[in-house]
């Protein structure tokens, strides 16, 4: 595996080889499997679950990694192409991304959307631009468009549940938060449940529709696999039968880029905070799922984050599970 950028890339049989992968590493560690091979992390956006988790899993499988982020070791990092660098930056991505990846077996990178054009996050223009800057083995650790390691753990994390693929209901559910959110998580998500061959509805308020790009491929991957894909506001109808409920917060694609436009528009829906009765027309044993982080009380509500449908920790240590058998499968070949 030279790429891991996203589950489209891959068939149904490849995921379930990587979480079968996953599986065996789990519950039968080879702690010298990666011994030697280096991971170059470079963060270009805050993370927890990411960059503890690949650190984590190398650790696990013998290897080692290091972190790089403008935060931490970086004195302003330039990535607009054709400047002139008179300004604070001391560093452009075309000397530093591939000086960083060659301190490393392979690289991981984390670029948030610019959120600027929808045009170029859809493109990922950003992330296509590193990508040509390297000739190691990439992870994409989320992009402006794509997070194809929370897709894949939570792939994993239905499976561990015992969530049907075909017949299996997932509800995608814009949640509140104060600040215009980035789509690769909801892109990546929705595309994953899709590829599962699950009945897939995305529930959110007017003016948070997902881009027709990223439905089209979406379903495009249902109508391959056996599933299904519609949009919806009605919280009533897209929640009946559920099996999960998937919280995520989003920007408004009808405001993109316009951040006075977005608040406004958000302004008025703060009653989207996921609570018990949202439940109510699901199945009895429905789960709650997040990517995290999750603002308690304004995305969802403590009494079903600390109740029994929620499986956010669930999903986060499959974040290192999954991510095993990813960096394996890349350093170590089959």
């Amino acid at each position: 595996m030279k790429l891991f950028n996203d589950l489209a890339d891959f068939s149904v049989e490849e995921i379930d080889d990587l979480l079968t992968l996953a599986r065996r590493l789990d519950e039968h560690p080879e702690p010298q499997a990666l011994a030697g091979r280096v991971l170059a992390l470079l963060f270009l956006n805050p993370s927890l679950r990411t960059m503890s988790s690949f650190q984590a899993a190398m650790i696990r499988l013998g290897g080692s990694a290091f972190v790089i982020s403008p935060e931490m070791s970086i004195h302003g990092l330039e990535t607009r192409p054709g400047i002139v660098m008179d300004g604070a930056a001391a560093e452009h991505i075309r000397e530093a991304v591939p000086v960083i990846a060659s301190y490393g077996d392979a690289i991981g990178i984390r670029a948030f959307a610019q959120r600027q054009r929808l045009e170029d996050d859809l493109a990922d223009s950003e992330f296509q631009t590193f990508r040509s800057l390297i000739d190691k083995p990439m992870i994409n650790m989320e992009s402006a468009i794509n997070h194809p390691c929370q897709a894949l753990a939570d792939w994993k994390t239905m499976d561990e549940l015992g969530v049907p693929r075909q017949g299996g209901k997932f509800v995608l559910s814009w949640a509140y938060h104060p600040k215009a959110l980035p789509l690769a998580v909801p892109s990546a998500v929705v595309h994953m449940a899709c590829q599962r061959g699950m009945d897939v509805t995305v529930l959110r308020p007017e003016g948070f529709e997902l881009p027709t790009p990223i439905m089209d491929k979406a379903r495009a991957a249902a109508e391959a696999n056996g599933g299904s894909l519609q949009e919806s506001a009605d919280r009533h109808e897209a929640i009946e039968g559920a099996h999960v409920v998937y919280a995520k917060e989003w920007s408004s694609t009808r405001h993109y880029g316009d951040r006075l436009g977005d608040e406004k528009l958000r302004r008025e829906l703060v009653d989207w905070c996921i609570d018990d009765p949202w439940f109510q027309p699901a199945r009895e044993d429905c789960r709650l799922m997040h990517c995290l982080p999750v603002r308690r009380g304004v995305a969802v509500s403590d009494r079903v984050l600390d109740g029994p449908r929620s499986v956010v920790i669930q999903e986060a240590r499959n974040r290192m599970v999954a991510q095993m058998a990813v960096v394996y499968r890349m350093l170590r070949g089959s």
